[in-house]
């Protein structure tokens, strides 16, 4: 006589449950690090200072606001003239691929924010991402461009596989980066010429 218990009329599978928290926590933490950014970015100028750790905190920072620039260009270019522009090109490409994430996990995410007047180059990425997913990350990562934010959402939300967007990214990113190191280096001394 005692209470019978049914089993839910309605079933929700664990593995669907686990992908909704998955992207919530993605889109949560892409979120968190852009505000993150934003409040900090004074002390953020500073890390600049400290050798190749600051310009790779730097280049992870610059890159990692979600459709914001905070170009770490810049000081892939300043630093190129400091230090040697193969490794400042290499450290800098790591760290602006590792802050890359943040647009891979808001698309992870499912609820990345594009602005209306995004969409027609979201979807002309998103196409590319389906045909040529890791040439299209490398090529658009080599490339000073805004649009990177949105390739980085594209492939978040197609699920391409994390590893392959970080390789990619990583190598395409370090390109771009011992172009502006070895631009910094040469700029220096071209300086230097006029200043004897």
């Amino acid at each position: 006589m005692g209470i019978e218990r049914h089993a839910p009329a309605i079933k929700v599978s664990h593995s669907a449950a686990r992908t909704t928290v998955y992207r919530i926590v993605a889109l949560l933490f892409a979120l968190t690090v852009t505000v993150l950014i934003f409040v900090y970015r004074d002390q953020l100028s500073q890390l600049g200072s400290y050798g190749y750790l600051g310009l790779f905190v730097v280049s992870v920072v610059g890159n990692a606001t979600v459709l914001l620039p905070l170009p770490s260009l810049a000081a892939t270019f300043v630093a190129g003239s400091l230090f040697n522009p193969l490794l400042t090109g290499v450290v800098s490409g790591a760290g602006m691929a590792v802050g890359e994430m943040s647009g891979y996990l808001a698309g992870y995410g499912g609820t990345a924010i594009i602005e209306k007047r995004d969409t027609k180059a979201y979807g002309r990425l998103e196409g590319w991402m389906r045909r040529h997913g890791s040439v299209t990350i490398f090529v658009l990562s080599a490339m000073p461009n805004p649009v990177f934010d949105l390739a980085g959402i594209a492939a978040g939300m197609l699920r391409f596989p994390v590893w392959r967007f970080l390789a990619a990214c990583f190598l395409g990113k370090t390109v771009k980066g011992i172009v502006f190191a070895l631009a910094g280096a040469q700029s220096l001394q071209w300086v230097q010429r006029f200043v004897r």
